[in-house]
């Protein structure tokens, strides 16, 4: 909850208006890499938006649950199987398939979600081959927007030649989110 991308994401949402809220998953905030069961993950999504709901009670009237990688992957799986009520999701980095691996995607539950979804990818993820991205995208039911961060990584660091700085990149993504946020 503390990596810049999320920082900057979540403080520039709050200064616009939209209250937002950052919490680690179990092992991140145990220090472990490997991360933990779904069913630990899970319950740790609800209970953060438990959490804001009862903070915010009559305060929000539109909730919308952003995530980094898998936070936004188990966030789009709770909602398809109607187990995180919000209006709208936000990737950012969506994990579609292991590094090297993009025969086995993680898109089955995306078919099933009726909410808008605005992704965030990066043309150098090693977790989403922007081809196999744009061919799952097109087959969504859902409204969803996409906006590539060109030489990106799944973090959107750009390689030092470019001399775009990570705050630039972040200014971008929080632009786009909010213009996003605002359309009806």
């Amino acid at each position: 909850m503390d990596a810049p991308l999320i920082v900057s994401f979540s403080e520039r949402l709050a200064a616009a208006g939209y209250p937002a809220m950052r919490f680690n998953f179990l092992y991140a905030e145990r220090g472990k890499k490997a991360p933990d069961n779904r069913e630990i993950l899970v319950k740790t999504w609800r209970a953060a938006h438990e959490f804001a709901v009862r903070t915010l009670q009559g305060k929000v009237s539109s909730w919308v649950a952003a995530g980094k990688s898998m936070g936004g992957r188990i966030a789009s799986e709770m909602v398809s199987e109607n187990l995180l009520p919000v209006d709208r999701l936000i990737f950012l980095g969506y994990p579609l398939h292991r590094a090297g691996h993009t025969e086995r995607l993680k898109d089955a539950h995306l078919y099933r979600i009726q909410i808008p979804m605005l992704f965030f990818a990066g043309t150098r993820d090693a977790l989403c081959d922007q081809v196999k991205l744009d061919e799952v995208l097109r087959r969504l039911p859902a409204p969803w927007e996409l906006h590539i961060i060109e030489k990106g990584d799944h973090s959107f660091h750009l390689p030092k030649a470019t001399r775009v700085k990570d705050s630039e990149v972040f200014e971008q993504i929080i632009g786009k989110t909010l213009n996003w946020l605002r359309e009806p």
